[in-house]
């Protein structure tokens, strides 16, 4: 039982440090943010006009969601219920889904009106709209693989509790999954104001 305990300590502490360095990841890229912005203030509020806060707002909604039924999932399994765990944890998988698939018309919109990394059509609104897209691809297509990779676990930890390996005494690959999926979500709540909510 010792040993279990141990294990279980060394995994979440493991996990916390891989955070750790995940959020000193996406750090680095807000203070390549905060000084471009400081360059270009008013071309980065311009270029921030162009994205469709639609569909910000709708995905910010759906990670928001998805933060919460994988934290009903991690509590699901303390009680022992594992099909409200699968549906949970299911539930998180579709929402993560969905959230890459808004981008994916998101980012087909703004490809559509020429402005992509690289364009013509982006150079030439000038140094400062060029940066912040630039800044802005990157950083939501580096959010965007976190979302796909975590999607991925999730649904790793669902069929190992399916298959029993994951249960009331032994959840900390979830409660794990779920620690990164929280993390997900705080990058994009950072990352909605700074790009769709320029004024």
């Amino acid at each position: 039982m010792s040993i279990e305990h141990r294990d279980d300590t060394g995994a979440r502490f493991g996990m916390w440090l891989f955070l750790y360095t995940e959020v000193i990841l996406f750090s680095g890229l807000f203070i390549l943010y905060a000084m471009a912005l400081s360059k270009f203030p008013q071309q980065f509020a311009e270029a921030s006009h162009k994205l469709n806060i639609y569909f910000g707002s709708i995905n910010t909604i759906v990670l928001l969601t998805s933060s919460l039924t994988i934290a009903l999932a991690v509590t699901a399994i303390q009680r022992g219920r594992i099909r409200q765990t699968l549906i949970l944890c299911g539930v998180t998988v579709a929402l993560a889904l969905l959230f890459l698939v808004n981008k994916y018309f998101e980012w087909s919109e703004e490809i559509g009106h020429g402005i992509y990394p690289g364009s013509e059509h982006l150079a030439e609104m000038g140094p400062g709209v060029t940066n912040f897209f630039n800044l802005y691809y990157f950083t939501a297509g580096l959010h965007g693989l976190h979302v796909f990779i975590g999607a991925t676990l999730i649904s790793i930890v669902a069929v190992l509790t399916a298959k029993g390996k994951v249960t009331s005494d032994r959840y900390t690959l979830l409660e794990n999954s779920a620690l990164y999926w929280h993390l997900v979500d705080l990058v994009w709540i950072f990352l909605f104001p700074l790009y769709y909510l320029i004024l």
